[in-house]
């Protein structure tokens, strides 16, 4: 399990593999000078309810990954996430759609 830390004090832990898909979306998005929302839904652990974040150009963002293995990326959860970060919600969390194409997965070097 990962953690996505935003201004070094606002925390949620994401799993590994989603939290790579949501790093390339996010710094596709910020590479291009597009500021947006980011939201996800708390545990229950915590009190549960949500929380969102503006993400701009000199947020902190930190990617902590529990693994040391890069997932193989898969285009279509890519292009998902980039749909709901471009959306005026902003960008969260979809759940990483089956593949029709195999093709569609690309191994990230390590």
């Amino acid at each position: 399990m990962g953690r996505f830390i935003y201004e070094g004090n606002v925390k949620t832990d994401v799993e590994d593999r989603a939290l790579t898909h949501l790093q390339l979306v996010m710094t596709a998005k910020l590479r291009r000078g597009e500021p947006f929302p980011f939201t996800w839904r708390e545990d229950l652990s915590v009190g549960g309810g949500r929380t969102t974040v503006w993400v701009q150009a000199r947020s902190s963002l930190v990617f902590k990954y529990s693994g040391s293995r890069q997932p193989s990326i898969n285009r279509e959860w890519v292009e998902a996430l980039a749909f709901t970060a471009n959306s005026p919600s902003g960008l969260y969390l979809v759940p990483e759609p089956t593949e029709q194409n195999p093709g569609g997965r690309i191994d990230v070097p390590t």
